[in-house]
């Protein structure tokens, strides 16, 4: 499967594609604007408990040394 962006330049293509779309040819996915992901980050920030950085990194080292053995 091949991804391509396409800008529209006509707006009577939309149609066409969405023609496309209905005999199962394409598949017609819209693109996230900056609105979204900016609405997104906010819900996620929201959240007080985020680990920090360092939290994260001796997570990581707990486990690597729980399963390949003490260094």
């Amino acid at each position: 499967m091949e991804i391509l962006k396409i800008e529209i330049l006509n707006p009577k293509v939309k149609s066409i594609l969405k023609n496309l779309a209905d005999l199962k040819l394409i598949n017609i996915k819209r693109a996230r604007t900056k609105s979204d992901i900016s609405k997104l980050l906010s819900k996620l920030r929201q959240y007080p408990d985020v680990p920090v950085e360092g939290d994260i990194a001796a997570e990581v080292d707990c486990v690597r040394k729980a399963r390949y053995g003490k260094n």
